[in-house]
């Protein structure tokens, strides 16, 4: 049994962590191109090349600031036997279920605060400022908000009693499912009707990622889909096509380069979910929030006080300044 309970203290091998995250990105990339679910609004080269950027000072971050504290923490964990998953001696099948489920339900809490507190919304705001969403979205995080998470993500280990094992299996699973439902991948509709029971898809995050603040407010979970339901902050009534994606007050591509969302942070003068001049985007002939996923055109949800359509940024001409509405 000590012998068995041995790989505990181990993480994936990293070949198998390769195979399985960049298997994740090519397959939903692969049918992003094939079966899209929204119409893109940004210029596909510099918005890629910026999502490219953001995502590695996030990987930097995380690997210099959050490994060396959770990797030697779980090591410490699972050595001398605290945390709540270590108060009985669970099969090592159980405790790495319960690893993820508990990691997972507490990173829902994470994410509902970084909306709900002003300071830690600063710095997710990065996130949600995208006016597209694909698999390239979950991965551009601001590194600050990164840095930020750390005293959070060593809480999770030492309370729930996370092992290295449980922890690595958590990040990996965790990091395929939000390539997944952050993706623009058009799902069958019965399939994905029953499957955002389960676990969180793409239709489902979409609306997380709406310019109207209820809806953004909704579709915290991150794998399972299941807090959502407990904690009645499922929404799935807002069919893909009725979605403007983003942010209300930062609808301007001018506005969205690497250098000022780095510095949103710092920034930020206006109220987030207000259009500037316009007021505050609100959705009409809604049905029950909890309905069952609705497709595309299944209702006329139009939005008060939308953003105005604003053309995708182009190449400015010698000489020229680009001018935005």
């Amino acid at each position: 049994m000590a012998r068995t309970r041995d790989i505990l203290n181990r993480e994936l091998p990293p070949w198998l962590n390769a195979v399985l995250v960049f298997g994740t990105l090519a397959t939903v990339v692969y049918f992003e191109i094939k079966r899209p679910l929204r119409k893109m609004r940004q210029d596909k080269v510099t918005r890629n090349a910026r999502n490219v950027f953001m995502s590695w000072t996030t990987a930097a971050t995380i690997a210099l600031t959050e490994k060396p504290v959770t990797a030697p923490l779980s090591r410490a964990v699972e050595r001398y036997g605290f945390g709540l998953l270590k108060l009985r001696r669970l099969p090592v099948w159980a405790d790495l279920l319960l690893s993820v489920v508990l990691l997972d339900y507490t990173l829902y809490i994470w994410h509902y605060l970084t909306h709900k507190v002003p300071f830690l919304w600063r710095f997710h705001l990065a996130h949600h400022v995208d006016m597209d969403l694909d698999a390239s979205t979950a991965l551009r995080f601001h590194a600050g908000e990164m840095l930020l998470s750390v005293p959070w993500r060593a809480t999770q280990v030492a309370v729930l009693g996370i092992s290295p094992l449980g922890l690595a299996l958590w990040q990996t699973l965790t990091l395929m499912e939000i390539m997944f439902h952050h993706s623009n991948v058009r799902l069958s509709y019965p399939v994905e009707r029953r499957l955002c029971r389960l676990i969180v898809t793409p239709r489902m995050h979409g609306i997380h990622h709406s310019v109207v603040q209820k809806e953004t407010d909704s579709n915290w979970s991150t794998i399972f889909s299941w807090p959502d339901y407990f904690h009645g902050t499922i929404r799935l009534n807002v069919p893909q096509d009725k979605i403007i994606t983003g942010v209300a007050a930062y609808q301007n591509p001018a506005e969205l380069t690497v250098g000022k969302i780095m510095k949103l942070p710092f920034t930020v003068d206006r109220p987030s979910w207000v259009v500037p001049q316009r007021g505050r985007p609100q959705r009409e002939g809604l049905t029950d929030p909890a309905t069952g996923l609705l497709p595309e055109g299944a209702v006329s949800a139009s939005i008060t006080n939308a953003p105005l359509e604003i053309p995708p940024a182009r190449p400015a001409q010698a000489g020229k300044k680009e001018v935005y509405p």
